[in-house]
């Protein structure tokens, strides 16, 4: 598993849709594996609705982006 001191390279979205509209929201984080070949994930949250699970970049520095772009 990753070293939880290091910042999660990806951000681990459910992102739920309502009509027009999406919702994202943060579940989770992701971490590269040092040889590139896959990821180590941690949930904090698992949805249940049928979400669709998006594992980005986060954008800049900020690790919390909820913006879902």
């Amino acid at each position: 598993m990753s070293n939880s001191a290091n910042r999660p390279s990806h951000i681990v979205y459910a992102v739920t849709k309502a009509g027009e509209r999406n919702f994202w929201n943060v579940i989770g984080a992701a971490w590269v594996h040092s040889d590139g070949w896959g990821f180590n994930v941690k949930l904090d949250y698992l949805p249940l609705n049928g979400a669709e699970i998006v594992i980005r970049r986060p954008k800049g520095d900020d690790v919390d982006d909820t913006s879902g772009n």
